[in-house]
């Protein structure tokens, strides 16, 4: 009786997977109608756990205050940690704030210093990663954990595989991404030739906000800001 249920069981999955593409689809065209009219941003990826009295939470308001001054907007993934910290710094220098928020089992809740017209939810993790990839300028990437290191390696893996345009791709905090840098270098690059040393060359690494805006300023001095696919 067990084995019969299988085909019903299978039948079942798939007419449910069919019926999910028109809800990835309306979380593609929310999010294209509503991110194409925000304008050029940066987004800044991290930790969900970090505390408003850490060091890299009060940096990440700084960086996000030099980026705003300098016109661009921030996008985060909405949440609290890094994230409000991003979103905190935009809102105090009165830049543009957005926020792609994602349904999770912990961790992730709308944070206040969001624009209330630019916050946007999803269900689905990759519909949020394109909308990330698309419409930013720039990934200032803070310390963070798994989820901070997918959204840093997708990036790269698109730029290097010429899937989508070059962006500035910044590590802030030397201490914290020098361990992954050197591994990086030796492991993948000299060790294995798993990489090839140019792509070394999408990667900055940086310790202060100042040097987020030089390295975004560098870059668009004879670049135009538009979606990057």
């Amino acid at each position: 009786m067990k084995n019969e249920q299988h085909p019903k069981d299978w039948n079942d999955l798939k007419t449910n997977d069919s019926w999910a593409i028109f809800k990835i689809m309306g979380e593609f065209v929310n999010g294209f109608e509503r991110m194409s009219r925000i304008g050029p941003c940066v987004s800044i990826f991290g930790s969900a756990r970090t505390k408003p009295d850490h060091k890299h939470y009060k940096l990440a308001v700084k960086v996000a205050e030099k980026i705003s001054g300098a016109g661009y907007g921030v996008i985060t993934g909405g949440g609290p940690g890094i994230m409000e910290a991003g979103n905190k710094g935009a809102h105090l220098k009165g830049g543009t704030s957005v926020g792609l928020n994602i349904e999770l089992p912990f961790e992730q809740h709308n944070n206040p210093y969001i624009d209330s017209d630019k916050s946007l939810d999803f269900d689905y993790f990759f519909v949020r990663k394109v909308m990330f990839v698309k419409y930013s300028q720039g990934f200032v990437v803070m310390p963070g954990g798994f989820g901070t290191l997918d959204e840093l390696f997708e990036a790269i893996t698109l730029i290097q595989t010429n899937k989508i345009e070059t962006f500035p791709i910044i590590l802030v905090d030397s201490n914290f991404w020098g361990g992954l840098m050197d591994w990086i270098k030796t492991t993948l690059l000299e060790n294995n030739a798993n990489i090839s040393a140019k792509d070394l060359d999408l990667i900055h690494v940086v310790d202060t906000e100042d040097e987020v805006l030089t390295i975004l300023d560098e870059f668009y001095k004879k670049r135009s800001l538009s979606p990057n696919f």
